[in-house]
């Protein structure tokens, strides 16, 4: 039996090997039937996995991931050691027996061969597995590293679910949501939050409107998995139409504008802005004060514009609506 832990999210159809294991936290997003994880794998706390019909994901069997680890659309092998916060892209290909570094980002498209240590954002392969790696891998399996057998896979269903997430007041001042806002079950909002029509704010999410200022978001926006929304006194956080935040961000007091993107793992800090149709890629992070000008694509740690941004059509890997 497959082992999903009270605080965890599975939505949609998610194949799960005997004995996989999804910590609390944890939200799994399948579309289509799109995500499939091996048997005794375990997926550690606040971890995010979204497959589509486009970019699915399948995880092997006896493979460890870390806390805050994030898989879009990725295809990861068998007994592998995933580093806490490792970020996964869609198309990326991860063979049997790797190792990754805490952190690591590996690229869209990206395929590491079997028996890898890979490091890094971007990842690069920094060697291959040694005796010492290997027989880390076998203990951290108390010493049994047989594949199991696909015979129990089971498949799970869930959905949405007609509960909607927690709303807090802080000194009289309330939450408000307007029409057709769709607030997922273990999302939490506190405070001096407005949010406008039609916006999407998933599981896991915690946006916090105290004592440092207001929290604004417009309409139609997304607000993905497990990410958290506050900022610093004397600041006000704006998010304008459209706009659409991956799973995993951290997105302090900025001002973003209407129809950018802020990929996965991104951290946006205190008094930044954002100009409209932009994109932060995966894993960047935009410096207290930064600007980046309308159209443009940021990217990096510290962020810096790259270019114009190449695409401002709402990503694969958002939520459908209706």
């Amino acid at each position: 039996m497959e082992d999903i832990r009270s605080s965890a999210r599975l939505y949609g159809s998610v194949r799960l090997g005997e004995h996989a294991h999804i910590a609390q936290g944890c939200v799994v997003r399948s579309e289509s039937g799109s995500v499939a994880i091996g048997a005794q794998t375990a997926i550690l706390e606040n971890s995010v996995v979204i497959g589509t019909e486009k970019a699915p994901v399948k995880v092997g069997a006896k493979t460890i991931f870390g806390h805050k680890c994030i898989v879009i659309g990725a295809e990861i092998g068998n007994l592998c050691e995933i580093g806490n916060g490792t970020l996964f892209l869609p198309g990326s290909k991860l063979g049997d027996r790797c190792i990754t570094g805490e952190g690591t980002l590996v690229p869209a498209n990206t395929n590491i061969p079997a028996g890898s240590v890979i490091v890094g954002r971007p990842g690069r392969v920094i060697r291959s597995l040694t005796k010492a790696d290997a027989a880390m891998i076998k203990r951290m399996r108390g010493g049994d590293i047989a594949l199991p057998q696909d015979t129990n896979i089971r498949t799970i269903e869930n959905t949405r679910g007609e509960n909607m997430g927690t709303l807090y007041a802080y000194k009289g001042k309330k939450p408000a949501l307007a029409d057709r806002v769709i607030l997922y079950d273990s999302a939490e909002i506190t405070g001096d939050v407005q949010i406008g029509e039609g916006s999407v704010i998933a599981s896991g999410v915690r946006i916090i409107g105290n004592a440092h200022g207001p929290v604004r978001i417009g309409k139609h926006v997304q607000i993905l998995e497990n990410t958290v929304l506050h900022l610093l006194p004397d600041n006000e956080l704006v998010i304008e139409d459209h706009v659409t935040i991956g799973p995993s961000c951290i997105i302090h007091g900025t001002h973003i504008g209407p129809h950018t993107i802020i990929e996965a793992g991104a951290t946006v800090c205190d008094y930044s802005r954002i100009g409209e149709n932009c994109r932060i890629t995966a894993g960047s992070l935009v410096k207290q004060r930064d600007v980046i000008p309308p159209g443009k694509q940021a990217e990096g740690f510290p962020a810096k514009v790259t270019g114009n941004n190449p695409d401002t059509s709402r990503p694969n890997w958002a939520i459908r609506e209706g």
